[in-house]
Order: C-alpha cells, then sequence, then structure tokens
C-alpha cells in the first residue's frame, strides 16, 4: 500500500458493489461490518447522535474502517423512515440490539423485508434471539462460560524447574536425541494429570476473541453470505440469527466427538492439546520470555529433543507414567537461556517451537513482516485484510469512519437526497419508545451483544 496505506474510494474485494448497512453498536457486530468492508463491501454505518459509550477515539476504532458513516436519530419521527431508505438499496442489514428493541426502533425484520424483500437481515447477540436467558444482559465472558469453552482455557502455573537425577547433558557440538517413543499415544482416560496448568483452578480469559470475535462475528458474516448467496438465486431475503453461545459451541465440534469417543477428558489442563502433555505446552525462558511447543508428531518431538539437547536418558515422548519427569527436565532445559537464544537454536528447525510475543512485538515478526500481515496507515498499526484473494484483493481503503462524516457522500451515491436533509424537531411520543438499547442498573447503556 503506498502513502498513508489506505487506497482511495474505489471499490476493491470479492464483496465490490455488496452494499451493507450496519446499526451502530459495539462489539462484534461492527467488526464484522469491517470484515464485509475489509473484503470490499459498501458498509454505511448508522451511527447514532451521542457518542460511543466505549469513549474511543474515532480515528482509533479500527473496527470501523472500511466504512461510511451516516448519523440517523432512530428517536426522531424521520428516523426509521431513513433507515428503511437504507435497507431498500442494500443488500445485508447488520444490527447488535437485545430482542425486541430493533422493532420497537421501526426498523426490525418485518419493516425492512417489507422495504427490501431480498435483504438478509443480520442479527447478533449474545444469547440468540430466544431461550430462557434472550432478555438478559451479557458479555463475552460469560457466554463462552456457558458454550462451555472458557472451561477448556486453563491457567499456566508455575512450571517446574528441577528435574529428577538424570546424566549430564550432552554438549551443543554433538547433542543426542531422546529415546524414541515405544509407546502409543494413550486414550483421554489414561492420561495423567502431569500438567503445570492448574487444571482445578479457574480458567484463563483469552480477551474477548473466542466469543465476540470467533463465535460471533465470524459465524455472523457466515450466515451473511450465505443468506446472500440464496437471496440473488431466488430473490427471498430471510434472517440470520447469529448468536455468540451458538458460535462458540460450534467451535468445540471437534473436541466434542473426542470426548464421546473417549479421547478428551471433561477436565481443563489435562488433555493433549490443552496444556495436559509437556510435549505441547508453554515454557518460561531464563529472562522471562516464553516458548510455545508443539512437537506433536514423532519426526518433529526428536527434532524438539535433540535441539533442546534433553539428553539419551530423558523419558520417551509416549511414557505418560515419566511426564511429570519430562515436563520438568524439559523446563529446566529452556530455564537456562533467554527465550531470543532459545529463538536461534530452533530457527528454520521442523522442532515447532515458536516464542510467545505481545502484540507490539508481533508487528516485527520477520514472517508476518514478510507476509505484510500488519501494516501502518496513518501511524495505527493493524491487521492487514484477511483471508487473501488471488483475483480481488481486499484492500484498507478508508481509515476509520468518524460518525456523521460520510453524510452527502452516501446520499449522493444512495441516490437518498432526503438523508442529507436537516432532522425535523423531535415531537413528543404519546408513549415511551424506549432505549435504542436497555440500560443497567445504573442507568448505563448495556453493549449490544447483551
Amino acid at each position: 500500500m503506498g502513502g498513508s496505506g489506505v487506497h482511495g474510494g474505489g471499490a476493491g474485494g470479492p464483496l465490490a458493489g455488496v452494499r451493507v448497512v450496519e446499526l451502530a453498536g459495539i462489539g462484534p457486530g461492527p467488526f464484522a461490518a469491517m470484515l464485509l468492508g475489509d473484503l470490499g463491501a459498501d458498509v454505511v454505518r448508522v451511527d447514532r447522535p451521542e457518542p460511543s459509550p466505549l469513549g474511543i477515539e474515532p480515528a482509533y476504532d479500527i473496527a470501523n474502517r472500511n466504512k461510511r458513516s451516516v448519523v440517523v436519530d432512530l428517536k426522531a419521527p424521520e428516523g426509521p423512515g431513513r433507515v428503511l431508505d437504507l435497507v431498500a438499496r442494500a443488500d445485508l442489514l447488520i444490527e447488535g440490539y437485545r430482542p425486541g428493541v430493533a422493532e420497537r426502533l421501526g426498523v426490525g425484520p418485518d419493516a425492512c423485508l417489507a422495504r427490501n424483500p431480498a435483504l438478509v437481515y443480520g442479527r447478533m447477540t449474545g444469547w440468540g434471539q430466544h431461550g430462557p436467558l434472550a432478555a438478559r444482559a451479557g458479555h463475552d465472558i460469560g457466554y463462552t462460560a456457558v458454550a462451555g469453552v472458557l472451561g477448556l482455557v486453563a491457567p499456566t502455573a508455575a512450571a517446574p524447574t528441577a528435574a529428577a537425577p538424570t546424566a549430564a547433558a550432552p554438549t551443543a557440538a554433538a547433542p543426542t536425541a531422546a529415546a524414541p517413543s515405544t509407546v502409543a499415544p494413550p486414550s483421554a482416560a489414561v492420561l495423567p494429570d502431569a500438567s503445570p496448568a492448574a487444571p482445578d483452578g479457574p480458567p484463563a480469559l483469552p480477551a474477548n476473541l473466542l466469543g465476540d470475535y470467533a463465535g460471533g462475528s465470524l459465524y455472523l458474516v457466515v450466515g451473511l453470505l450465505a443468506a446472500l448467496h440464496h437471496a440473488r438465486a431466488t430473490g427471498a431475503g430471510q434472517v440470520v440469527d447469529a448468536a455468540i453461545v451458538d458460535g462458540a459451541a460450534h467451535l468445540t465440534a471437534v473436541l466434542q466427538g473426542l470426548l464421546a469417543g473417549g479421547r478428551w477428558q471433561d477436565r481443563r489442563g489435562v488433555n493433549l492439546l490443552d496444556g495436559g502433555a509437556p510435549f505441547y505446552a508453554v515454557y518460561p525462558a531464563a529472562d522471562g520470555g516464553h516458548l510455545a511447543v508443539g512437537a506433536l508428531e514423532p519426526q518433529f518431538y526428536a527434532e524438539f529433543a535433540r535441539l533442546l539437547e534433553l539428553g539419551p536418558d530423558a523419558p520417551a515422548q509416549w511414557d505418560t507414567a515419566r511426564w511429570p519427569e519430562l515436563r520438568a527436565r524439559i523446563a529446566a532445559r529452556f530455564a537456562t537461556r533467554n527465550r531470543i537464544e532459545w529463538e536461534a537454536v530452533f530457527a528454520g528447525s521442523d522442532a515447532c517451537v515458536e516464542p510467545v510475543l505481545t502484540m507490539r512485538q508481533a508487528h516485527a515478526h520477520e514472517h508476518l513482516a514478510g507476509r505484510g500481515t500488519y501494516v501502518e496507515v496513518d501511524g495505527v498499526t493493524q491487521p492487514a485484510p484477511a483471508p487473501r484473494f488471488s483475483a480481488t484483493p481486499g484492500a484498507l481503503r478508508r481509515p476509520p469512519a468518524r460518525p456523521g462524516a460520510d453524510t452527502a457522500e452516501v446520499a449522493r451515491d444512495w441516490g437518498m437526497p432526503s438523508l442529507a436533509a436537516e432532522p425535523a424537531e423531535q415531537a413528543e411520543p404519546a408513549e415511551p419508545a424506549g432505549p435504542a438499547e436497555p440500560t443497567g442498573p445504573a442507568g448505563a447503556p448495556v453493549p449490544p451483544t447483551a
């Protein structure tokens, strides 16, 4: 990307020509709309007159890149009509209110589909549109907890540093691999409690990535695009109910099969892929940095054991009775050098050992830099559009939209001169219409995914 890294207003990407209306919210809805914009869709965000409850400076609100913004007061007499005029020209709509709120505001699915029968109406919530908890407030942490996802993430306790008595480690000049494994991978039922992951402690928190964005935004986008395909084939739109609890639960499909087949324990920190195995875990280096080890396959484990210099008498990879000893020996070896020194040891190998980086450190990693995974736009480092397309690549066409800054442009491009008209003075409603989003006990807005 030249200049600031943002392309001009020209369309690009596989979704060029697709029009999206996003009713402003926070969290997974805006992220889903950003992804559609990254892929070339023309996203118009309908902002409210009041500022975002997050209070983030618009220039840093990356979820609003590749969008244009108009401001519409849905509580004003002309507000719902202006949104419905946009809907009449759109392919997709995204809203993230609690169930029933969009209907009360006059922009629910029935009203929108009446104006545009081919519209795909995407609803992003935590609990879904129906069910015992549908009307309850919530956040990512609660949705993933109920879906059985949060309970999978074990916190890492202090790794052992003392190994059982062993022969002296071989020198770097002639490293010796550990003995080849003579034990077959066991079933989950016999994996030992040899993990430092504190399986009986509280689960760790992976930010809001697993619920809001993986189980929420990405499933909403898949649903919108699938329904758009159907609408273009049949002329019939529909409603997509994307609930974070559903998407997060769906992410566990493979693990559910392993659980049913006896290959996964219904506890965290004691399984092959959650820190229970000493060769699929995270270890601290001498300087406090960490290394992620994923040496599952025998050939990769053999390379790992050779480069780490575990020694010829180290326990075999699948000798589960000696896993505590193996984990302690691995930890002791990692504790002898700094992280960057271990990076040099494993560089260019298939040992499946990588440094655990912070977000800022990831910006400079040679592989991500080589692929252009992160780009800097107007001084803000951010992920480039993903995934990548050979014929219709996505692009960063616009910086984060400032509320209302694009009203005149959208009015012109979407053929809606009334959008740029001054709002009429709001009449006093006969009955309260209710807030766009419910409020919490202290009167503060509840986030749209609640």
